[in-house]
């Protein structure tokens, strides 16, 4: 039982020191993996941004396709642009080793983050660059410090400045803590604008960790309803059956 509670406690730490030492409050994505329009929107978004450096190695174009409503003229006319087949799996052509010379580290592979971090997280995130001189690319995250991810999307969203408050701690050594950010220069997106965008995108990256959700989502409703009416009528019938017994 000890050995049980010690595994548990390991595991959780990690959690729990996110949870307390975290400078970011994850804001709620709020997306719907039921608005088509927007998980197409999200696809877009993600083949032009994000599928230079990250790959998508769990799913096929044409499942995209299939289930975003896509007929195979628009998926290669507007998410297939390198000579990539509609039954290939969405992957890079980026070399590992360049991708560890140019960032330190290889950018994952995105077809199961959205299960792995949640949505809020990824909302939070690309909605929480700041510029950062000390750092190579330039920019921080305020969810992510020290990332080695660039800000991919400076020019739709422009460039903000974290704003930082000091607070003495015990001993009297000041402590910086995350306030807000600050418009430095503009995008060519106006903030609702970017959120909407950063949404869809987190959408379609929720999709892409189970596609399936898509039937599966719908379904759960009548077989829900099914079960419960089968359930007065077993209790109706044990009812009947038993009603003469003493």
């Amino acid at each position: 039982m000890r050995t049980k509670l010690l595994v548990l406690l390991a595991a959780l730490a990690p959690v729990a020191a996110f949870a307390a030492g975290g400078e970011a409050r994850l804001e709620h994505a709020g997306n719907d993996v039921g608005n088509r329009a927007s998980l197409q929107r999200g696809a877009s978004n993600f083949v032009n941004y994000c599928l230079g450096c990250h790959s998508a190695k769990y799913v096929r174009y044409n499942r995209v396709a299939t289930d975003l409503g896509i007929t195979e003229a628009q998926l290669i006319d507007n998410l297939m642009f390198t000579g990539e087949r509609p039954h290939d799996t969405m992957r890079i052509g980026m070399n590992p080793d360049d991708a560890r010379r140019w960032f330190g580290v290889v950018p994952p592979d995105l077809s199961l983050i959205a299960r792995a971090r949640g949505t809020d997280y990824l909302y939070t995130f690309l909605r929480s660059f700041y510029a950062d001189p000390s750092r190579p690319t330039g920019v921080n995250n305020i969810v992510l410090p020290g990332t080695a991810m660039p800000h991919v999307l400076w020019n739709l969203q422009g460039v903000q400045e974290a704003v930082w408050e000091g607070h003495p701690d015990a001993q009297g050594n000041v402590q910086k803590h995350f306030k807000e950010f600050k418009p430095d220069t503009t995008g060519s997106l106006t903030a609702d604008e970017y959120d909407q965008f950063v949404r869809d995108t987190v959408n379609f990256l929720d999709y892409i960790g189970e596609p399936a959700q898509l039937k599966r989502t719908p379904l759960g409703f009548p077989v829900i309803a099914f079960l419960i009416f089968f359930t007065l009528l077993a209790w109706a019938l044990k009812k009947e059956y038993w009603k003469d017994v003493k």
